[in-house]
């Protein structure tokens, strides 16, 4: 929920090539691959210093929202990491949202965010988790001690995974539950070598 009012993790090759061959990765339907993209949530356009919410089922731009309902806060309604709007994965409950794009199999991808936390009220620390094709790639927590709308005092996250099909599904979830979630912008997904990823 929104009222008014850099670090770094990287899934080691190794262990996600692993995930790969024992298949726990599974492969999203090729037919839902486009290109990745709206990374900094930008789309619909939010009135400035305002905010919507959106329920599971519910387009939001490229994503989709699958669980719960997330807030999409419009321009000037607290900084961004990049763009004019973000994403409070806690709507009135714990949300997730969802994009499903085209990879190439066997092949490396690095994904990147900013996290935040909404610093409106409690807990202190937000938690939630990062699934490609429904499996947990990364457990993430913010700290909004000390952090203000006007300091929000976003982090830098990052993973690789290799792709096991001609799409793939990233998700972003809140594990939070309060109403008062992480914060997420500026999400990357690009193709690397999987030892320099």
């Amino acid at each position: 929920m929104i009222t008014r009012q850099t670090g770094r993790f990287v899934i080691a090759a190794a262990t996600v090539v692993a995930l790969s061959c024992v298949g726990v990765i599974a492969a999203a339907p090729a037919s839902a691959a486009t290109a990745f993209g709206d990374g900094s949530f930008e789309s619909p356009v939010v009135a400035p210093a305002t905010f919507v919410r959106i329920s599971a089922g519910q387009p939001l731009g490229a994503w989709t929202v699958t669980k719960g309902d997330v807030d999409l806060s419009g321009a000037g309604f607290w900084q961004t990491a990049d763009g004019a709007q973000s994403l409070d994965l806690d709507g009135s409950r714990a949300g997730a949202v969802s994009q499903t794009f085209a990879t190439s199999p066997l092949f490396a991808y690095e994904v990147s965010f900013a996290l935040a936390g909404n610093p409106v009220d409690l807990p202190l620390v937000k938690t939630g988790q990062v699934l490609v094709n429904g499996h947990v790639a990364q457990n993430f927590s913010f700290d909004i001690t000390g952090k203000t709308e006007a300091n929000m005092g976003y982090v830098h996250r990052e993973f690789a995974f290799q792709a096991v099909g001609n799409s793939t599904t990233l998700e972003f979830a809140s594990t939070t539950g309060s109403g008062f979630g992480p914060v997420i912008d500026d999400v990357v997904v690009q193709p690397c070598l999987l030892i320099l990823c």
